[in-house]
């Protein structure tokens, strides 16, 4: 039996190995050996003195093996059991792996490739030594190679923009400015029949301007257009001369039944501008607003590009003349509540656009009271207000106001002067609202809508002239009238129906009868026939979404009498080709 005090043998090859373990790790000197250990050696495990308590036997699991070679041999050291036995077994076993790792990571750095010299101080530097560059490695150029990199990103709205330059609306109007029709310079060019600035009475508008521009050029002229002292307080709503001129405007276009104030009037850089302000004033993205359709395609682009507020058309049917209903708004406005979507406003066209109806005192009652008993606004774009031409008295919804005991601060009404007086370019808007609130948050909305100062003097003079308001009125008028009845009546001739719609600048026409296939690609069949075979620019009624295919618009306000023949002769070319099923023999 061993004493507890008297080393065994296996303690003493322990030791002789712990200390040649500390000589091969260079942190002890080398001890002398007495003779190199068998090559492998297992030694039994010690049994417990009579007596003694099993827990004192080593584990098999901890056995002591002794690997050597050469005279050389190399001791598995396994820390729990120099825990268990009490002789550093742990801080052993843990600084030879430590060692190890550090050679492992010296050797990777010398392995590595030599980093470029640094660049030689400059000699303005002095003694300064320039900062070393630092090296671009290969994973730097695989995360952002320099060539081929990808476009940074931009916003939703711009790629909603710019998607829609390829609508049809759009490839339309390309193809007439690339090829604008002319009666003696370019006779087979495209006609435009799609929306553009009325031109009707630009000749009356030339010769007044010819007539009065050299005396603005004066000195006195200047001082009247503001430019001697440059107007340094800028009103961004307006000037208010020309919102009391305006107002005049109106009212005489009205024939006095209804009184504007200058002070509910807020104008910008056109009805586009208009009517995204209003809409700013009114509701909030992700709100929507109510549209009896079919209505004009600009509407899609002036209250959706930029406000983010969705438009939810109400259909109107043919079999009603494409009246509004107030049942169709009902079900919309159910509809879209159902949908979590909240409705903030009605827009309606009063004449409707591209319908041409006057909306009755009866159907401007409803909407009135649609709107009370919804809590919501009612917008009213009284765009042709200075060209109705029929035999129906044309009502503005400020003249119910003025008589009927309704919500005042509801109704707001948009107007277009430049669409009016026949001056493209111009671009002049005009918000006219009795709420507060919305007059004074369109107002400083308007910085960035704004109409300048010159544009501004020219319309007070031009309004201030009330001859030529006298004579522009009866003249628009008259013509309108008159190239309206030309252009149906032409129509007719070539057996297409137009609805009965007779006011404002355009014919809702229908060529569903026409139609290879009753939907919506035989009518954009038909519409590019028309700007192929006849070269003639219209606009599709599912652009103003109309759910009735094969109604188009045809704008008669860029023509000219002698025009109107050449239109009539290019339709009949694409009508009665022998694609298209002739329906004349059938007509009487």
């Amino acid at each position: 039996m061993e004493g507890r005090g008297a080393p065994s043998s296996t303690s003493s090859r322990e030791h002789k190995f712990f200390n040649r373990a500390l000589q091969n790790a260079a942190l002890m000197p080398p001890s002398p050996s007495p003779s190199p250990l068998p090559q492998m050696t297992q030694y039994p495990s010690r049994k417990p003195a009579s007596g003694g308590n099993k827990d004192d036997t080593t584990s098999p699991s901890i056995s002591n093996f002794v690997v050597g070679s050469g005279g050389t041999a190399m001791r598995i050291i396994v820390p729990l059991q120099g825990i268990v036995q009490g002789r550093g077994g742990l801080v052993l076993g843990s600084v030879i792996p430590c060692a190890l790792f550090y050679l492992f990571q010296l050797y990777l750095r010398r392995k590595r490739p030599s980093s470029p010299p640094s660049p030689p101080p400059s000699p303005s530097s002095g003694e300064l030594h320039a900062l070393p560059v630092i090296p671009r490695t290969h994973s730097r150029n695989l995360i952002s190679p320099r060539a081929g990199s990808v476009p940074a990103p931009l916003s939703t709205r711009a790629a909603v923009v710019n998607k829609s330059d390829a609508c049809r609306l759009a490839a339309g109007h390309q193809r007439y400015l690339n090829d604008p029709y002319h009666p003696i310079l370019n006779p087979d060019g495209v006609i435009q029949l799609g929306l553009v600035e009325n031109q009707l009475s630009l000749d009356l508008v030339r010769d007044w301007l010819e007539r009065n521009f050299k005396a603005l050029l004066l000195e006195e002229g200047l001082r009247d257009l503001g430019l001697g002292r440059m107007e340094t307080c800028f009103q961004y709503d307006g000037l208010l001369d020309l919102k009391m001129a305006i107002a005049d405007f109106m009212g005489q276009v009205l024939q006095g039944y209804v009184s504007f104030s200058p002070s509910n009037m807020i104008l910008t850089s056109g009805a586009a501008s208009a009517i995204e302000t209003l809409c700013l004033c009114l509701a909030d993205p992700g709100n929507a607003i109510l549209v009896p359709s079919p209505y004009d395609p600009g509407f899609d682009k002036d209250l959706k590009w930029r406000t983010g507020v969705d438009l939810i058309p109400v259909p109107c049917r043919s079999t009603d003349n494409f009246n509004i209903s107030i049942s169709a708004l009902e079900r919309a406005y159910n509809q879209a509540k159902k949908r979590g979507v909240k409705v903030r406003a009605v827009l309606i066209s009063n004449p409707s656009n591209p319908v041409g109806n006057l909306l009755r005192r009866d159907a401007l009652y409803d909407l009135l009271e649609f709107t009370s008993e919804k809590n919501i606004h009612l917008i009213s774009d009284e765009l042709y207000l200075g060209s109705v031409h029929g035999d129906k008295t044309f009502m503005s919804v400020a003249e119910i106001l003025d008589t009927e005991d309704f919500d005042k601060c509801r109704v707001h009404i948009i107007y277009r002067l430049s669409e009016n007086l026949s001056l493209p370019g111009f671009h002049v808007g005009v918000i006219y609202s009795l709420n507060h609130n919305v007059v004074a948050a369109a107002a400083k909305f308007t910085r960035y809508s704004s109409i300048s100062i010159l544009t501004q003097r020219v319309l007070v003079l031009m309004l201030s002239d009330k001859r030529f308001i006298s004579e522009f009125l009866q003249l628009i008028g008259t013509t309108v009238k008159n190239m309206h009845h030309l252009f149906a009546h032409g129509l007719k001739s070539l057996y297409v129906n137009c609805a009965n719609g007779s006011e404002g600048l355009t014919c809702w026409v229908d060529l569903s009868k026409f139609l290879r296939s009753y939907s919506e690609k035989g009518e954009l069949e038909m519409w590019e026939k028309l700007l192929d075979i006849a070269k003639i620019n219209t606009t599709p009624g599912s652009s103003c979404h109309c759910i009735e295919p094969g109604w188009f618009q045809f704008s008669f306000k860029s023509l000219s009498e002698s025009d109107i023949d050449v239109v009539m002769k290019r339709i009949r070319r694409v009508i009665e080709g022998p694609e298209v099923h002739n329906l004349f023999d059938t007509k009487s």
